[in-house]
């Protein structure tokens, strides 16, 4: 028996839905959800002794349900006569109080003010088909006929899919009218995915649209979104700015619902945001092993990041998190680094704080209660600590910030927001300023402190930094080049003259002007905030056989190039400061499948 209209205008029509019920008979027709699917949404914005209108009632027991529970005052309208038919029938006596009348929702018979409350569960969809001018005519007389019967204060409560065109309409309609306009999401793709039959790719929406008194002159609108059912809802500025939210939720049911079915959609990452700043929070990749054989207890598997490690090649990397994830020996592993600005508790927060959200990321055949455990190295969320954040005209938004690396050791870098998983700069710091020691002094200082006094920035922060150590692989390689320019024995007490394009946090001079006596070094930089970081944050300083040039570096070798009497042969060497790397394979391959295993942490 097929239901379905021959054109989605036939939604809006009479003798379709007539043909509709007929047809169906008395088995009960649910748009979006059941009761038990809806009530958390609807008992937070209907009050059991509130009057409430349901437009387009339909035979969904909807209405039963509600009356069943407390909310007794409760009028149905639809337009189909087979279907109040039947719906008096059914509840004439169980129901005595509750009325089913023939009518139009584009012209109701009720008088101003009548209802505190109209429900609408798919109606608005059903009619708002397409976007012609019939259409939204019709749709415009539905909702001023709402407007209408409600009280001031009363709330118009529509269940929706919350397609772009709808969402555009109702948004713009109420809002113009001076109401308060908050949209709820009320199932996520999850709950529908799981089901025998899914329904929806896509997540239900409660619209609730607030009534307010005119106020004469005042454009004030309001637009809030509440994304969880018992989140607080957050203001957004403009109904650009909601459309946008919904939007972003709505891809988001849809890749849960693509994932749930399929696995190998190719590289998928996420960001979900803090609720109430709406600032990324945790970043999230998926990584599926196809070549992993199942078992019941290697379908699923939660990694975290340590803090100040997601840099590193096998977890910033595609390939690298691939060889983590083969490693692991999970079909899916999913890979969760923490964002630097945002406070973590410890594990067992991340743990409770996630444990809702990767599951709607969980692929198909997982066992019912199957535990999903929470891995990470040692059972560590790590340690990241910002020590200065500012930004240049040059190179945008940059942080200089402590971490620790896997072997215990603590490190300082230099990252640019605009690329946050490349690490500028890095240089091992010494261990008598470790975190621990940097935190002692920290809490021993706010003893003697009193509450209101400001924080005291780290004394002399460059001291803290071993400049015998070089961090990055290709500055070694840059210096063992060195011994290819004399004889290797004789390279210590050979004059050396050396450009250095890039000072970044001037690691790589440093480390020439200190370990080679005899060596002149001329370091390019073209952004002068850099020059203050790397001598306040990484230790670096000029003296007679050190300086900086404030330049663009073609521009300067190109002078000298062209300048009389002078020479590019005149230096020994030309050293290039990468301005982006990304890990180092030789640390990242030290984790081993048994250091997974240690968080012994699971959801379910």
């Amino acid at each position: 028996m097929n239901l379905l209209p021959k054109s989605c205008q036939e939604f809006g029509s009479v003798d379709y839905w007539e043909k509709f019920f007929q047809q169906r008979g008395r088995r009960a027709f649910e748009w979006y959800g059941s009761y038990l699917e809806l009530c958390g949404v609807l008992h937070k914005y209907i009050k059991p002794r509130e009057k409430v209108l349901v437009i387009g009632c339909g035979n969904s027991e909807l209405s039963e349900q509600l009356y069943d529970v407390g909310y007794q005052d409760i009028v149905n309208i639809d337009i189909s006569e087979v279907v109040i038919k039947q719906m008096k029938e059914r509840n004439a006596s169980r129901r005595p109080q509750m009325s089913f009348l023939k009518m139009d929702m584009t012209q109701m018979e009720f008088p101003d003010a009548s209802f505190q409350v109209v429900l609408d569960k798919g109606t608005l969809d059903a009619v708002l088909t397409d976007e012609e001018e019939k259409t939204l005519h019709q749709v415009d007389r539905m909702l001023a006929e709402v407007g209408r019967v409600l009280q001031v204060g009363g709330r118009y409560l529509c269940i929706s899919l919350a397609q772009a065109h709808i969402l555009k309409k109702a948004v713009g309609h109420f809002s113009r009218e001076g109401w308060m306009v908050r949209v709820h999401q009320v199932a996520n793709s999850q709950d529908q995915v799981l089901e025998a039959e899914p329904r929806f790719s896509l997540p239900v929406f409660a619209f609730i649209m607030t009534k307010f008194r005119p106020v004469p002159g005042s454009a004030l609108q309001i637009f809030e979104l509440c994304a969880q059912e018992q989140g607080k809802p957050v203001r957004l500025e403009s109904a650009e700015r909601l459309a946008e939210a919904v939007r972003e939720r709505q891809q988001y049911a849809w890749l849960c619902s693509q994932l749930y079915r399929k696995a190998g959609l190719g590289s998928v990452s996420l960001d979900l945001c803090d609720g109430d700043t709406g600032e990324p929070r945790y970043t999230l990749h998926v990584v599926d092993s196809p070549t992993v054989k199942p078992s019941r207890d290697n379908h699923f598997a939660i990694f975290i990041i340590p803090q100040g490690r997601e840099t590193e090649w096998l977890f910033g990397m595609e390939e690298g998190r691939k060889q983590l994830a083969a490693s692991a020996g999970f079909r899916r592993l999913i890979t969760v680094a923490l964002h630097r600005g945002q406070r973590y508790e410890g594990m067992d927060s991340i743990q409770a704080e996630l444990s809702a959200r990767v599951m709607e990321l969980a692929p198909a055949g997982m066992p019912a209660q199957q535990q999903v455990p929470f891995l990470s190295v040692g059972g560590d969320i790590g340690v990241r600590t910002v020590q200065h954040q500012d930004c240049s005209p040059l190179s945008g938004s940059y942080v200089v910030e402590d971490v620790q690396g896997d072997d215990k050791h603590y490190f300082r870098r230099l990252i640019f927001l605009s690329n946050r998983n490349v690490v500028q700069s890095e240089a091992r710091l010494l261990k008598d300023v470790s975190h621990r020691a940097q935190k002692k002094r920290k809490k021993d200082r706010k003893k003697q402190r009193p509450a209101d006094a400001p924080e005291d920035l780290p004394a002399a922060p460059g001291q803290s930094i071993d400049k015998s150590y070089l961090c990055c692989e290709h500055h070694k390689a840059m210096i063992a080049g060195l011994a290819l320019l004399r004889n290797p024995e004789l390279l210590l007490e050979t004059p050396l003259a050396l450009l250095v394009v890039g000072l970044g946090g001037g690691s790589l001079p440093l480390f020439v002007h200190d370990h080679f006596p005899k060596s002149c070094v001329d370091a390019v930089e073209i952004d002068p905030s850099m020059l203050e970081v790397a001598t306040q944050w990484f230790g670096f300083s000029q003296s007679d056989r050190m300086k900086v040039h404030i330049a663009d570096g073609l521009d300067y070798i190109t002078s000298l190039a062209g300048r009389e009497g002078t020479a590019i042969r005149e230096f020994g060497g030309v050293l290039r400061e990468e301005s982006s790397r990304v890990g180092r394979p030789a640390r990242a391959s030290r984790i081993h499948l048994e250091q997974l295993a240690l968080s012994q942490s699971f959801t379910r």
